[in-house]
């Protein structure tokens, strides 16, 4: 079921650093209004075993931030967590390096975001690199900076490539959204829309307003894929497409969550 909030950790917090259960893990939802969140959860291989590493972008209209969180020991529910507040006036803050002990062993959590480009997203786009290390390998590396973050962490690749598990998103104060995905982890990167608006009205407005309707559009590389015409708040509905010999299943819940994504994998 669709729920209001979405059960990701919040990127702004007094402290930089904590463990927790994966309970409050999963209810520090983002929840604050005018808050818009990019999740991505990774599998690789960290201190002798697989284990989910979770990158949380967060914007809100004063500043960004970062929650990057490793699974704890296997068999207990704990998240090891870092997160940074790029506040403007914060300068230090926006490169830096935590450490964790997960299992017996040092788990570093890299960044710098001096002169990253966000270009009005959530997520930014180029001069940034984040990189987790573990036994002296970059068990997971974001971001074009990648040269730099060898050299400041001073390791090599990890042997084992992290895979892509899912992605989720929180989008505000936007009618019409953009972004690039995968629905396979070795397929290619589609471009996928979605705008919400009035029919016969450039300007969105989620009520009829004399007698003008509103209606949402999603597009998977510029094909429509999901008109919904007469859209109501709080409107419910899902829908099967096949892309490239994939079946997709899309699920939408206006006025709580879109969801996009190969069972679920995408949401936005």
């Amino acid at each position: 079921m669709m729920q209001d909030s979405i059960g990701i950790p919040a990127c702004f917090s007094s402290s930089a650093e904590k463990q927790h259960s994966h309970h409050d893990h999963d209810h520090g939802a983002v929840t604050r209004s005018g808050q818009s969140v990019y999740m991505s959860v990774y599998r690789t291989k960290v201190a002798d075993h697989c284990r989910l590493i979770t990158i949380t972008w967060c914007k809100n209209l004063l500043l960004h931030g970062l929650s990057v969180s490793v699974e704890g020991p296997e068999g207990e529910e704990q998240y090891y967590t870092c997160k940074v507040e790029l506040k403007p006036w914060y300068f230090w803050r926006k490169q830096g390096s935590k450490r964790f002990i997960v299992d017996g062993k040092a788990v570093d959590i890299f960044w710098d975001l001096k002169a990253a480009k966000f270009n009005g997203e959530t997520e930014p786009t180029s001069e940034y690199y984040v990189a987790v290390v573990c036994d002296e390998e970059v068990v997971l590396l974001l971001g074009d900076l990648k040269k730099e973050a060898y050299r400041r962490t001073g390791c090599r690749p990890a042997l084992i490539d992290p895979i892509l598990v899912s992605k989720k998103e929180h989008i505000f104060g936007k009618k019409k959204f953009s972004t690039r995905a995968k629905f396979h982890e070795k397929g290619r990167w589609h471009e996928i829309s979605i705008e919400c608006k009035n029919k016969g009205n450039n300007n969105y407005n989620v009520d009829s307003l004399n007698g003008v309707q509103p209606e949402m559009e999603i597009r998977i590389d510029g094909h429509l894929v999901i008109h919904v015409k007469h859209l109501q708040w709080k409107f419910r509905g899902n829908e099967s497409i096949h892309l490239s010999k994939m079946r997709v299943e899309i699920e939408i819940g206006f006025g709580l969550r879109k969801q996009v994504g190969p069972n679920s994998g995408f949401g936005s």
